[in-house]
């Protein structure tokens, strides 16, 4: 798997946009999610039965997070209007990518983010995609928006401080939420999220589904 350095920085082209890059590493700072990921073989996973092929969450190249810890709220301004927040949506599972314009690997994986979500969305499924460009301008995210045709809600992270509060430290970065509120998995970079790995982990955390 790239890094985020590499699938995104080097994969940004003009040197405005790497400046860019480069300044939102700066403002959100460390990533302490890692700190709760529950490791095969490690404590909290299952000693000597551990078969990694059957890890729903390693086949998905999701990393699980350990019960227990604090996810941290999340209220933002709607690229439509209104505002919208996790709390709103806690018998829902809710997939939470965080975004910008000028990361190509989070364009690449939004048009599997908009099939997830038509796909699962009557099931209690919800994506919020939270962009992180500064300022939220909108003569650059309603064209974005309207050119690849997402249809799921957009919030504004104009300022970058739910970035900073949900400790984003790469982009795209994008978190599980299972109902109830509390992230269960995340994953630092582009993923295929409407592929089959991917679906057999989220079905397990549908409303109706069973974990």
């Amino acid at each position: 798997m790239k890094s985020w350095a590499s699938s995104t920085l080097l994969g940004v082209g003009r040197r405005q946009q790497l400046g860019r890059a480069v300044l939102a590493v700066a403002l959100v700072g460390g990533l302490v999610w890692v700190l709760p990921v529950r490791r095969p073989g490690q404590e909290g996973g299952h000693h000597g039965a551990h078969v990694p092929a059957l890890d729903p969450f390693e086949r998905a190249g999701v990393s699980e997070l350990r019960e227990g810890h604090r996810t941290p709220a999340l209220r933002l301004p709607r690229l439509d209007g209104g505002m919208t927040a996790l709390e709103e949506h806690r018998e829902r599972l809710v997939v939470v990518n965080f975004w910008a314009t000028w990361c190509e690997p989070c364009t690449a994986e939004m048009p599997t983010l908009e099939a997830l979500w038509r796909q699962y969305r009557r099931r209690g499924l919800v994506v919020l995609g939270v962009s992180v460009d500064r300022g939220a301008p909108r003569v650059l995210l309603e064209p974005y928006i309207a050119r690849l045709g997402l249809s799921f809600p957009i919030l504004l992270d104009a300022d970058l401080r739910a970035s900073r509060a949900w400790r984003v430290n790469g982009l795209p970065a994008t978190f599980v939420v299972r109902p109830g509120g509390e992230a269960v998995g995340m994953a630092l970079g582009a993923r295929e999220w409407n592929s089959a790995e991917m679906r057999g982990l989220l079905e397990r955390y549908l409303p109706d589904g069973h974990h």
